[in-house]
């Protein structure tokens, strides 16, 4: 057994990293196997002496987030100690550096993990980004985030958001309504994250003058975009021809981001998925960049972190058995 000493400079240094109820400290402690205990200014941290220091490295880490009034939780500690693991805790000050957009009720959206950071750098240097990772990684908030940055500095003059209305296990046809309101279910998440960073009124605004368009992927066919920020979400169910229609859209001054999850394909299993195909056609396209996102990068509850690990590693087991 070893012990090592952490000083604080104050004492809401280690309000902030214990978290409510030292939820945060028990999930070191229990990752790590170690004991962590505030007394006098100072945080003492005894167990194994490897254990010790990965839970030293971690809890610099959280105060140098802390001390840039980062909020610390569940999720940034289970990411900085698995950074911490893996040797990489100097890019621990990476995170959480540049704000993407301010939301409506001035609130900073920012990278939350390395994974993210390349993707948002993706976005910012290139004409086209496919974003690929599960459920949770930010591919879409963040990349509405972007659009909302770049529209306010008249970067682009319009924003448009669009899906594939593909139907996982429902029926179209079935719901109530005209068209659009047949497809605005499919389109809620773009809605929620413009509502949120742009507020209601600003986004009715937008969408009355045509600097905002949320719509169907179908109605992209016939057109070009120039001065326009794109993002294509849930493009794991397009087409192959809806992918290239999509592509062939592209007008000067335009931004591209396509987003989606290749392990959630609801097209039918006779058809290939537009997304696959255009990561391997396009990998080496100069001004295509391809950020892969894992379960590392989720900022959901941990629980959804597992869910996809676990799902992984059936896969994988079933893939293996063939």
């Amino acid at each position: 057994m070893t012990e090592q000493t952490i000083s604080l400079e104050r004492m809401d240094q280690a309000i902030n990293i214990f978290g409510s109820f030292d939820e945060n400290i028990r999930v070191l402690e229990k990752d790590l196997g170690v004991t962590v205990i505030n007394r006098d200014s100072e945080l003492k941290i005894t167990g194994d002496p490897e254990n010790v220091m990965y839970a030293v490295k971690a809890t610099n880490g959280l105060l140098s987030l802390s001390a840039r009034g980062e909020p610390i939780n569940e999720q940034n500690v289970r990411y900085i100690i698995g950074l911490v693991r893996k040797g990489q805790e100097d890019k621990i000050t990476e995170l959480g550096k540049d704000v993407i957009c301010v939301t409506v009720k001035g609130k900073p959206i920012k990278a939350k993990t390395i994974g993210q950071k390349k993707y948002v750098n993706a976005i910012s240097k290139n004409v086209v980004t496919l974003g690929i990772g599960p459920a949770g990684t930010g591919k879409t908030y963040l990349a509405v985030a972007a659009a909302v940055a770049a529209f306010r500095d008249k970067e682009v003059n319009r924003i448009i958001l669009t899906r594939p209305a593909v139907e996982a296990g429902e029926r179209l046809g079935f719901l109530p309504g005209d068209l659009q309101s047949k497809v605005d279910p499919y389109l809620r998440p773009l809605y929620d994250a413009l509502f949120e960073m742009m507020g209601t009124e600003n986004y009715a605004k937008h969408i009355e003058r045509g600097n905002i368009e949320v719509a169907p992927l179908a109605y992209m066919r016939g057109r070009t975009l120039d001065d326009s920020f794109i993002i294509l979400d849930e493009a794991q169910n397009t087409s192959r021809e809806q992918m290239k229609m999509f592509l062939t859209r592209i007008g000067f001054g335009s931004k591209v981001v396509i987003t989606g999850d290749i392990t959630q394909i609801d097209l039918p299993s006779d058809k290939v998925s537009g997304l696959k195909e255009a990561m391997r056609v396009l990998k080496n396209v100069e001004g295509i960049a391809l950020c892969m996102l894992t379960e590392s990068d989720v900022v959901r509850h941990v629980l959804v972190q597992r869910i996809i690990k676990a799902y992984d590693e059936y896969e994988h087991r079933k893939t293996n058995r063939r």
